[in-house]
């Protein structure tokens, strides 16, 4: 019995240490995020707590707010179904509403810095956007 319980305590500090490993590794999307990070201001404002888009946002650039497993662009809100993390990529399903439609999207990003992450297409690197972090 207390060979038993020796084993069962080391596999649940083995899970837990695993945990938290993975756990550290995950890049952290909540924030405000913007293709030109001089343009953050202009793309977006702050009314108290609130972040929003300002009126003329898309004259500046494009951009969007994740807050936990919530995503707000411009023209869409959507909430996130799944995520993989798998080095430098992050892959992201999304349950997505905009006036038009409601759908399931599949997108990929890459980490590139603590403040910059580029939305990936693969097989064409030419489409790959970057967006910054803004701090308003």
């Amino acid at each position: 019995m207390t060979l038993f319980r020796g084993c069962l305590g080391g596999a649940s500090l083995l899970i837990g240490a695993a945990t938290f490993v993975a756990q550290a590794q995950a890049f952290e999307l909540t924030g405000i995020w913007a293709t030109d990070a001089a343009q953050c201001g202009k793309i977006f404002t702050k009314k108290g707590a609130e972040v929003t888009f300002a009126p003329m946002s898309d004259f500046y650039g494009d951009g969007f707010i994740i807050n936990g497993d919530r995503i707000r662009a411009k023209i869409a809100r959507c909430t996130i179904t799944s995520r993989t993390q798998d080095g430098a990529t992050i892959r992201l399903s999304a349950t997505c509403a905009s006036e038009v439609a409601v759908e399931t999207v599949q997108f990929s990003l890459k980490v590139i810095d603590d403040n910059t992450i580029a939305r990936i297409y693969p097989g064409d690197a030419a489409m790959d956007v970057n967006f910054h972090r803004c701090t308003l």
